[in-house]
């Protein structure tokens, strides 16, 4: 899956609540504290005035500094206890945010584009796949790498030689890349099909997106059909419908056969429809490899 978001705004809004809560927890500490210093010296004052010799008046005055002590103490314990209770409203709120947070985080991390190679129970399962020719340590689910953020470029910039440039994930400059293989283990010939699913779409970004899927060198780009003219954007193949990129049938996959495939996903910036209002535009998507078997002569 795919997410067309920068991931560290989680961590900035995070950090930033955070240092506005410690920050509060300090003020409010700082004024608690003036409060008790200045009691204490209300107290020592006070206390100096009892050793002077105390006459009727002065013993009235004495009662009353009392009471007002009392009365401050009060006040004080009061304080003390509101202190206390925003610190746990602050605690809970913090928690609150770190659950905010790691959710993002896990929403983010599930954000990137996955190829899931399915397989149904009732079937040999022939084929597996992997992301390195060399090591074959075979998957059902392989995992492209992430951007933190996308902004649109021209497809021109990507290199020409992105298809052979390594295996697994070889991200550039506002471009996702990801190649990975497929091998018929069996001893059968079969067919497969590869499919690219849309999940998601936010503020029509998907207008702009370009899918680019090399398939043994071959290569074939889908873009959304042009909104004005409803026919295919130049050098492309139009998307399948709303909900798929494309849907192709491989056939006649031999035993021992090995497939390669790269996929490249870029945001068009010569689209017509690459506009101001895509921006922070979101899309997500995923693709699945099934297996068919046929009947053998």
């Amino acid at each position: 899956m795919l997410y067309f978001i920068q991931i560290n705004k989680a961590k900035a809004i995070f950090v930033y609540s955070l240092k506005k809560l410690v920050l509060y927890m300090k003020v409010k500490e700082k004024e608690n504290q003036e409060v008790e210093d200045q009691n204490l010296k209300k107290q020592n004052v006070n206390n100096k005035s009892k050793e002077v010799v105390k006459t009727g008046d002065e013993k009235g005055k004495e009662v009353t500094e009392k009471r007002n002590v009392r009365k401050k103490a009060k006040k004080l314990s009061d304080a003390s206890e509101r202190i206390k209770k925003l610190k746990k409203v602050l605690f809970i709120m913090l928690i609150f945010l770190l659950i905010i947070y790691f959710a993002l985080r896990i929403a983010y991390e599930t954000g990137r584009f996955t190829v899931v190679l399915d397989t149904s129970s009732d079937m040999k399962g022939a084929l597996v796949m992997y992301e390195n020719k060399n090591e074959k340590l075979t998957r059902r689910t392989l995992k492209a790498d992430m951007l933190d953020f996308m902004t649109n470029i021209s497809g021109d910039w990507i290199p020409e030689n992105i298809n052979d440039e390594k295996d697994g994930g070889h991200n550039g400059d506002n471009y996702i890349a990801y190649t990975f293989y497929l091998e018929n283990m069996g001893d059968e010939t079969i067919h497969y099909w590869y499919r690219i699913y849309i999940d998601d779409v936010v503020k029509n970004v998907d207008k702009a997106i370009r899918v680019a899927v090399y398939l043994n060198g071959e290569k074939t780009v889908y873009a959304k059909a042009n909104t004005k003219t409803s026919g295919p954007e130049k050098d492309t193949v139009a998307f399948k419908d709303e909900e798929n990129v494309m849907l192709v049938q491989r056939k006649d996959f031999k035993s021992k056969d090995v497939d390669k495939f790269t996929v490249v996903i870029w945001v068009e910036g010569d689209d017509p429809d690459c506009i101001d209002d895509l921006i922070g535009g979101e899309m997500k998507m995923h693709m699945t490899i099934t297996e068919e078997h046929i009947k053998q002569e």
